[in-house]
């Protein structure tokens, strides 16, 4: 299994890159938003990767970020999710607006991604619903709903409290789209614990 790659970036297309790591050029498959943050040609660089074997190919692909490649593997455990359209999704969202869509069982989000029809759209949200918060422990709280200061922290909050990330970074979500940006948290977890409750 190769977990990453150090070495340097080669050249680049639409949708792979070639890092030369010690005289070997490895191809890596990529969504848009890591080739877009690798680098320039010819500079050092370093990729996190996944291998993907079949009957008859193995392919790397590479993730600017550890948490880009935790997601291609949740994207790719939904029926009907192959790399091609992990990436695609991974292209068109951050993972914190993808965190947020999922959180939220915003299919209509998700759909916008190439690739992705809306009978897709619903089983991504409906599958990865109670498993996006393995990948915000990693991140913190904050990724989860992208809530900066009393936002992160009430999140957090509910964690504590038992609620599934989900339930947590909608329930918050809700409140601080009725609450003014300089809410308190105080304010914050009373209402996102009501909004919870319904």
């Amino acid at each position: 299994m190769i977990a990453h790659l150090k070495g340097r970036l080669d050249s680049t297309d639409i949708d792979h890159a070639v890092i030369d790591v010690g005289g070997v050029g490895y191809l890596v498959g990529a969504s848009s938003r890591t080739l877009a943050s690798i680098g320039p040609v010819g500079e050092a660089t370093t990729l996190f990767t996944e291998m993907l074997v079949g009957e008859d190919f193995i392919r790397l692909v590479g993730f600017a970020r550890a948490e880009e490649r935790d997601w291609f593997r949740l994207l790719t455990s939904v029926q009907g999710v192959g790399a091609r359209v992990a990436l695609a999704i991974l292209s068109a969202f951050e993972p914190v607006d993808l965190s947020r869509a999922i959180a939220s069982q915003d299919k209509a989000m998700v759909a916008r991604a190439n690739g992705v029809g809306p009978k897709l759209a619903e089983r991504i949200v409906r599958e990865l619903k109670d498993k996006v918060g393995g990948i915000a422990a990693t991140l913190g709280p904050a990724a989860v709903n992208a809530p900066a200061g009393a936002g992160a922290d009430a999140v957090s909050a509910l964690l504590n409290l038992g609620f599934r990330p989900a339930e947590a970074a909608a329930a918050v979500a809700a409140a601080e789209a009725e609450l003014d940006a300089d809410a308190t948290l105080d304010a914050l977890v009373r209402l996102a614990l009501r909004k919870a409750a319904k």
